[in-house]
């Protein structure tokens, strides 16, 4: 049963004219829905309290700034939704203001590796899908800014700059940012072409600027930095046609076209059924092990349909299956686990940053693909391995939230923090809320399912299979100038607002379904708050 195309229109036109007055500095006040922030203050006080037990210290405790900017989630899985809160809490440490705006870095320390404002680009794309879902616009959009700017270094790492900005708009549904950045990006992306496209067309990497040290499948024309380029060369298409530039849409439609054809077919190994490295000095062979790496192309939907056998090496247990999340090396190759001294290797331990690509990944397989080789349930799976990854054992025997840098798949062992506790290696505690990898947004786009769209629209598929949850709700998401609430309840006993899936735009009813199953929402003309989304 489902509201009638002008119930949604009427619904926002009503709506969105009260919710979002606010000044330019502050975000919109939350507007009343199911969920109220009092009910998950425990969560943060705990943290707090967590983090002085652990680290001998803890920062002022900013409740505001969480109330004020952050979506609710109310789930039955409360190690999930646990974990959501934890990852706001640490993401906001890293939130840092600048000269240049707001920058958000990766190790709350200073380190050599880092540019300038101790940002490092490789993991920006995650950070500006988290940030996107905050209320307050300001964080994202001069972070990107931040990107194109003079005094920052978006080809240090490899890093998809057009993508990240491109999906900010899709969230925002604000063209002004995406517009006033477009020459920068094309300028970005050229530099890449010059420095690292060889003649065949392909783009070569140093496993270390991919951020990935030490890979058993090495350096050369790896899935990675391809699947990058191929990103941002659709994104700067698709901006600037949203801007009219017909001549520059069309240059780098013609682009991402010949660069998907070529790592579909250079880089997919038929004998391995998989997307592998290519030696840049050996172009006839692949590298030969699976990489968890070669996933990375359905991040940004590159394969083929017949391609999709590639993800039965996800929980295979001579592939990729960990009990604390997929390995970064299948392991049944020889080069699994290799011995180096140093503490960040991609030859075996788990990665939150590629854990996080490869859910990505797999929502886009699930909600873009016709296949029958994965479903919810294996999301799901995935989900919930890389939740109760993000802990620490404490010397007492207590479990706390964390998240570091790299861990061991089998025991959940933080391995970078205990070799660098081996050597006394300052700085102390260097991995703590290391800021590397995603959750919200894969709660938000993933799991519940929040499929942001150029249009007036937005699609609703939710990857909690069928009958796991009575019910859930995520409450206050914004999004193209309104907020949104979903809300699951299978039977109406636990939120006492009717059975069924049910969408809210700006605290008003706009599409309901009796099922748990996928709705597409549309709304009215866009009307954005004064934040900032539109200079």
């Amino acid at each position: 049963m489902r509201t009638s195309f002008f119930t949604i229109l009427l619904g926002c036109a009503v709506a969105v004219f009260t919710v979002f007055a606010s000044s330019q500095a502050q975000p919109a006040e939350r507007a009343p829905g199911v969920l109220q922030p009092a009910g998950f203050r425990h969560y943060f006080a705990q943290f707090s309290s967590d983090e002085k037990e652990v680290l001998g210290e803890d920062d002022p405790f900013p409740w505001e700034w969480f109330e004020k900017n952050i979506p609710l989630l109310d789930v039955p899985d409360k190690e999930i939704e646990e974990i959501y809160y934890f990852r706001w809490y640490a993401f906001q440490k890293h939130i840092k203001k600048t000269p240049r705006g707001f920058v958000i870095d990766e190790f709350l320390d200073n380190v050599p590796w880092a540019g300038k404002f101790n940002t490092i680009g490789a993991a920006a794309e995650h950070h500006i899908r988290e940030a996107r879902w905050l209320r307050d616009p300001e964080y994202a959009e001069e972070y990107a800014r931040f990107w194109l700017s003079p005094d920052a270094d978006p080809r240090r790492y490899s890093f998809a700059a057009a993508d990240s900005v491109y999906q900010l708009y899709l969230a925002t549904g604000a063209q002004q940012l995406p517009s006033e950045l477009l020459p920068a990006l094309v300028k970005n992306y050229s530099a890449w072409e010059k420095s690292n496209q060889d003649s065949n067309g392909l783009f070569w990497q140093i496993d270390d600027r991919d951020g990935m040290e030490f890979s058993a499948g090495g350096s050369g024309y790896r899935p990675t930095v391809n699947s990058y380029m191929y990103g941002d060369a659709l994104a700067i298409s698709r901006i600037a046609e949203l801007v009219h530039q017909e001549g520059i849409a069309k240059e780098f439609k013609a682009k991402a076209d010949k660069l998907r054809s070529l790592i579909n077919a250079r880089l997919w190994n038929p004998k391995a059924e998989f997307y592998e490295t290519v030696s840049n000095d050996n172009q006839a062979n692949w590298a030969e092990p699976r990489e968890l790496i070669g996933f990375v192309p359905w991040y940004f939907d590159i394969p083929t349909t017949d391609r999709s056998v590639a993800w039965r090496q996800l929980f295979d247990a001579a592939g990729f299956d960990g009990k604390f999340g997929p390995t970064t090396t299948e392991r049944r190759s020889p080069r699994f686990g290799f011995k180096n001294p140093h503490e960040c290797l991609w030859n075996g331990p788990s990665w939150p940053f590629a854990t996080t690509q490869t859910l990505v990944a797999l929502a886009n397989l699930l909600n873009d693909e016709e296949q029958s080789v994965m479903s919810s349930s294996d999301y799901f799976r995935l989900f919930r391995t890389y939740t109760h990854s993000q802990h620490l054992r404490l010397a007492d025997g207590r479990v706390v939230p964390w998240i570091d840098e790299d861990l061991d798949a089998d025991s959940g062992e933080w391995i970078a923090r205990e070799i660098l506790k081996s050597r006394n290696q300052p700085p102390p505690n260097r991995g703590r809320y290391y800021n590397h990898s995603g959750y919200a947004d894969l709660v938000i786009t993933g799991l519940i399912g929040v499929r942001p769209s150029e249009g007036n629209e937005v699609m609703i598929r939710p990857l909690v299979p069928a009958g796991k949850w009575d019910y859930f709700a995520l409450d206050g998401v914004p999004y193209h100038g309104h907020f949104l609430t979903v809300v699951y309840d299978r039977t109406g006993e636990h939120y006492h607002r009717g059975a069924g899936l049910t969408v809210w735009c700006d605290g008003h009813v706009v599409d309901h379904n009796i099922f748990l199953a996928p709705m597409t929402v549309f709304f009215p003309n866009r009307t954005f708050r004064n934040t900032g989304s539109e200079r």
